[in-house]
Protein backbone atom coordinates (compact mmCIF):
# COMPACT_ATOMS: atom_id res chain seq x y z
CA UNK A 1 0.00 0.00 0.00
CA UNK A 2 1.60 3.54 -0.54
CA UNK A 3 0.93 4.58 2.89
CA UNK A 4 3.11 1.47 4.45
CA UNK A 5 6.33 2.66 5.51
CA UNK A 6 10.03 0.81 4.50
CA UNK A 7 12.75 2.22 6.43
CA UNK A 8 16.38 2.52 4.26
CA UNK A 9 17.32 -0.73 2.30
CA UNK A 10 14.28 -2.58 3.20
CA UNK A 11 13.63 -5.00 -0.02
CA UNK A 12 10.45 -6.56 -0.68
CA UNK A 13 9.81 -10.05 -2.76
CA UNK A 14 7.11 -10.37 -5.28
CA UNK A 15 3.54 -11.44 -4.01
CA UNK A 16 4.21 -9.83 -1.09
CA UNK A 17 1.06 -7.49 0.81
CA UNK A 18 2.02 -4.65 3.19
CA UNK A 19 -0.66 -2.55 4.61
CA UNK A 20 -1.25 0.72 5.09
CA UNK A 21 -1.05 1.13 8.38
CA UNK A 22 2.31 -0.73 8.79
CA UNK A 23 5.70 0.31 9.10
CA UNK A 24 8.69 -1.75 8.40
CA UNK A 25 12.17 -0.62 9.88
CA UNK A 26 15.56 -0.13 7.78
CA UNK A 27 17.75 -3.25 6.24
CA UNK A 28 14.32 -5.48 6.63
CA UNK A 29 14.42 -8.86 4.05
CA UNK A 30 10.45 -9.22 3.28
CA UNK A 31 10.86 -12.25 1.31
CA UNK A 32 8.04 -13.31 -1.18
CA UNK A 33 4.52 -14.47 -0.84
CA UNK A 34 4.49 -12.58 2.84
CA UNK A 35 1.19 -10.66 4.39
CA UNK A 36 1.72 -7.97 6.68
CA UNK A 37 -1.75 -7.06 7.85
CA UNK A 38 -3.24 -4.26 9.60
CA UNK A 39 -1.09 -2.39 12.54
CA UNK A 40 2.17 -4.05 12.66
CA UNK A 41 5.84 -2.61 13.42
CA UNK A 42 8.79 -3.91 12.58
CA UNK A 43 12.14 -3.28 14.16
CA UNK A 44 15.76 -2.68 11.78
CA UNK A 45 17.28 -6.07 10.57
CA UNK A 46 14.03 -8.08 10.24
CA UNK A 47 13.57 -11.19 8.01
CA UNK A 48 10.29 -12.54 6.94
CA UNK A 49 10.20 -15.83 5.07
CA UNK A 50 7.16 -16.81 2.24
CA UNK A 51 4.12 -17.64 3.74
CA UNK A 52 4.10 -15.87 6.81
CA UNK A 53 1.16 -13.81 8.32
CA UNK A 54 2.12 -11.08 10.75
CA UNK A 55 -1.07 -9.14 11.94
CA UNK A 56 -3.76 -11.01 11.35
CA UNK A 57 -7.21 -10.25 12.79
CA UNK A 58 -7.27 -12.31 16.58
CA UNK A 59 -9.14 -15.38 16.57
CA UNK A 60 -11.22 -14.55 19.72
CA UNK A 61 -15.26 -14.02 19.36
CA UNK A 62 -14.80 -10.47 20.86
CA UNK A 63 -13.08 -8.77 18.09
CA UNK A 64 -14.99 -6.13 16.75
CA UNK A 65 -12.59 -4.94 14.41
CA UNK A 66 -10.59 -2.45 16.63
CA UNK A 67 -7.47 -1.42 15.55
CA UNK A 68 -5.16 -3.31 17.75
CA UNK A 69 -1.66 -3.97 17.16
CA UNK A 70 1.45 -6.38 16.64
CA UNK A 71 4.96 -4.54 17.47
CA UNK A 72 8.14 -6.48 16.85
CA UNK A 73 11.52 -5.52 18.11
CA UNK A 74 15.02 -5.62 15.88
CA UNK A 75 16.53 -8.88 14.49
CA UNK A 76 13.96 -11.41 14.76
CA UNK A 77 13.41 -14.36 11.95
CA UNK A 78 10.48 -15.55 11.50
CA UNK A 79 10.81 -18.42 9.00
CA UNK A 80 8.09 -19.91 6.84
CA UNK A 81 4.22 -20.44 7.31
CA UNK A 82 4.04 -18.10 10.86
CA UNK A 83 1.60 -16.63 12.21
CA UNK A 84 1.24 -13.41 14.61
CA UNK A 85 -2.11 -12.38 15.65
CA UNK A 86 -2.91 -8.76 16.71
CA UNK A 87 -3.97 -8.27 20.12
CA UNK A 88 -7.15 -7.52 21.75
CA UNK A 89 -8.58 -4.51 23.55
CA UNK A 90 -9.58 -6.65 26.74
CA UNK A 91 -5.79 -7.93 26.15
CA UNK A 92 -4.25 -4.41 26.13
CA UNK A 93 -4.05 -4.41 22.47
CA UNK A 94 -0.50 -5.03 21.44
CA UNK A 95 1.19 -8.48 20.83
CA UNK A 96 4.67 -7.63 21.42
CA UNK A 97 7.78 -9.61 20.42
CA UNK A 98 11.42 -8.20 21.47
CA UNK A 99 14.52 -8.24 19.71
CA UNK A 100 16.83 -11.07 18.69
CA UNK A 101 14.09 -13.71 18.09
CA UNK A 102 14.17 -16.89 16.18
CA UNK A 103 10.41 -17.84 15.04
CA UNK A 104 10.61 -20.85 13.41
CA UNK A 105 8.78 -22.29 10.76
CA UNK A 106 4.77 -23.02 11.21
CA UNK A 107 4.90 -21.36 14.78
CA UNK A 108 1.61 -19.63 16.04
CA UNK A 109 1.69 -16.38 18.11
CA UNK A 110 -1.50 -15.79 19.34
CA UNK A 111 -2.87 -12.57 20.69
CA UNK A 112 -1.97 -10.30 23.19
CA UNK A 113 1.24 -12.92 23.75
CA UNK A 114 4.23 -10.97 24.80
CA UNK A 115 7.54 -12.92 23.57
CA UNK A 116 10.63 -11.86 25.01
CA UNK A 117 14.39 -10.91 23.73
CA UNK A 118 16.37 -13.85 22.46
CA UNK A 119 13.69 -16.57 22.77
CA UNK A 120 13.48 -19.40 20.52
CA UNK A 121 10.77 -20.76 19.09
CA UNK A 122 10.78 -24.33 17.48
CA UNK A 123 8.63 -24.79 14.59
CA UNK A 124 4.98 -25.83 14.66
CA UNK A 125 5.27 -24.57 18.26
CA UNK A 126 1.78 -22.97 19.45
CA UNK A 127 1.09 -19.79 21.75
CA UNK A 128 -2.49 -19.69 22.51
CA UNK A 129 -3.57 -15.96 23.60
CA UNK A 130 -2.27 -13.88 26.55
CA UNK A 131 1.05 -16.21 26.94
CA UNK A 132 4.20 -14.38 28.22
CA UNK A 133 7.53 -15.89 26.92
CA UNK A 134 10.50 -14.30 28.99
CA UNK A 135 13.82 -13.70 27.57
CA UNK A 136 16.47 -16.44 26.73
CA UNK A 137 13.75 -18.82 26.71
CA UNK A 138 13.48 -21.63 24.41
CA UNK A 139 10.41 -23.83 23.24
CA UNK A 140 10.98 -26.51 21.56
CA UNK A 141 9.46 -27.74 18.60
CA UNK A 142 5.68 -29.19 18.62
CA UNK A 143 4.86 -27.22 21.77
CA UNK A 144 1.63 -26.15 22.75
CA UNK A 145 1.33 -23.21 25.73
CA UNK A 146 -1.89 -22.55 26.72
CA UNK A 147 -4.07 -19.39 27.31
CA UNK A 148 -2.75 -16.96 30.24
CA UNK A 149 0.44 -19.34 30.87
CA UNK A 150 4.09 -17.75 31.45
CA UNK A 151 7.58 -19.48 30.72
CA UNK A 152 9.91 -17.59 32.91
CA UNK A 153 13.72 -16.46 31.62
CA UNK A 154 16.20 -18.89 30.50
CA UNK A 155 13.55 -21.90 30.55
CA UNK A 156 13.85 -24.87 27.87
CA UNK A 157 10.95 -26.95 26.75
CA UNK A 158 11.62 -30.03 25.47
CA UNK A 159 9.71 -30.97 22.06
CA UNK A 160 5.93 -32.25 22.15
CA UNK A 161 5.22 -30.55 25.45
CA UNK A 162 2.26 -29.19 26.89
CA UNK A 163 2.25 -26.25 29.22
CA UNK A 164 -0.47 -26.16 31.49
CA UNK A 165 0.97 -24.07 33.72
CA UNK A 166 3.32 -21.22 34.47
CA UNK A 167 6.81 -22.25 34.21
CA UNK A 168 9.15 -20.45 36.72
CA UNK A 169 12.52 -19.19 35.22
CA UNK A 170 15.94 -21.29 34.79
CA UNK A 171 13.97 -24.31 34.68
CA UNK A 172 14.37 -27.35 31.86
CA UNK A 173 11.54 -30.33 31.04
CA UNK A 174 9.06 -32.04 28.55
CA UNK A 175 6.44 -33.54 28.28
CA UNK A 176 2.98 -34.08 27.23
CA UNK A 177 2.50 -34.35 31.16
CA UNK A 178 4.79 -31.81 31.53
CA UNK A 179 7.63 -32.75 34.19
CA UNK A 180 11.02 -30.19 35.48
CA UNK A 181 13.89 -32.40 34.90
CA UNK A 182 16.24 -29.57 36.04
CA UNK A 183 17.57 -25.84 35.46
CA UNK A 184 18.68 -25.04 31.91
CA UNK A 185 22.49 -25.16 32.93
CA UNK A 186 23.45 -25.04 28.93
CA UNK A 187 21.09 -22.12 28.42
CA UNK A 188 22.68 -20.18 30.99
CA UNK A 189 26.45 -21.37 30.50
CA UNK A 190 25.62 -19.89 26.63
CA UNK A 191 24.12 -16.25 28.12
CA UNK A 192 27.63 -15.94 30.13
CA UNK A 193 25.90 -16.58 33.53
CA UNK A 194 29.11 -17.68 36.16
CA UNK A 195 29.36 -21.08 38.06
CA UNK A 196 28.43 -19.78 41.18
CA UNK A 197 24.55 -17.97 39.88
CA UNK A 198 24.16 -21.31 38.64
CA UNK A 199 25.15 -23.54 41.14
CA UNK A 200 22.67 -21.22 43.53
CA UNK A 201 19.97 -21.79 40.97
CA UNK A 202 20.57 -25.72 41.21
CA UNK A 203 19.79 -25.38 45.05
CA UNK A 204 16.75 -22.98 44.31
CA UNK A 205 15.44 -26.06 42.23
CA UNK A 206 16.41 -28.93 44.84
CA UNK A 207 14.22 -26.51 47.70
CA UNK A 208 11.44 -25.40 45.49
CA UNK A 209 11.10 -29.34 43.56
CA UNK A 210 13.38 -31.55 45.04
CA UNK A 211 12.53 -31.28 49.64
CA UNK A 212 8.28 -32.15 49.08
CA UNK A 213 7.82 -28.55 50.96
CA UNK A 214 4.89 -26.80 50.22
CA UNK A 215 5.65 -23.82 47.89
CA UNK A 216 4.62 -21.09 51.28
CA UNK A 217 7.50 -23.30 53.00
CA UNK A 218 9.65 -23.61 49.95
CA UNK A 219 9.75 -19.85 48.89
CA UNK A 220 10.53 -19.04 52.20
CA UNK A 221 13.33 -21.07 52.52
CA UNK A 222 14.79 -19.78 49.19
CA UNK A 223 14.44 -16.19 50.80
CA UNK A 224 16.12 -17.05 53.68
CA UNK A 225 19.11 -18.65 52.41
CA UNK A 226 19.50 -16.80 49.46
CA UNK A 227 18.74 -13.12 50.44
CA UNK A 228 20.86 -10.75 47.93
CA UNK A 229 20.74 -13.19 45.16
CA UNK A 230 18.48 -11.03 41.92
CA UNK A 231 18.29 -14.54 40.79
CA UNK A 232 16.68 -15.83 43.48
CA UNK A 233 14.31 -12.85 43.66
CA UNK A 234 12.98 -12.84 40.18
CA UNK A 235 12.31 -16.49 40.81
CA UNK A 236 10.46 -15.49 44.38
CA UNK A 237 8.57 -12.83 42.41
CA UNK A 238 7.51 -15.42 39.48
CA UNK A 239 5.65 -17.87 41.59
CA UNK A 240 4.74 -15.22 43.94
CA UNK A 241 2.97 -13.79 40.98
CA UNK A 242 1.29 -16.81 39.30
CA UNK A 243 -2.28 -16.62 38.61
CA UNK A 244 -3.01 -19.97 37.20
CA UNK A 245 -0.59 -22.02 39.53
CA UNK A 246 3.40 -23.10 38.63
CA UNK A 247 4.73 -26.74 37.00
CA UNK A 248 6.45 -28.51 39.87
Amino acid sequence: HSGAKLGKGTRVGPFSVISSDAIVGDNCEIQENVIIRGRVTLGNDCKVFPFSVLGGEPQHLGYKNEPTEVVVGDRVVFRESVTVHRGTVMGGGVTRIGSDCLIMAYVHVGHDCHVGNKVIIVNASQLAGHVIVEDFATVGGQTGVVQHCRVGRYCYIGGGSLIRKDLPPFLAGKGNDFQIQGINRVGMERAGIDSKRIADMKEIYKIFLLQNLTVSKALEKISVKFPESEDAKVFLDFVKSSKVGVHR
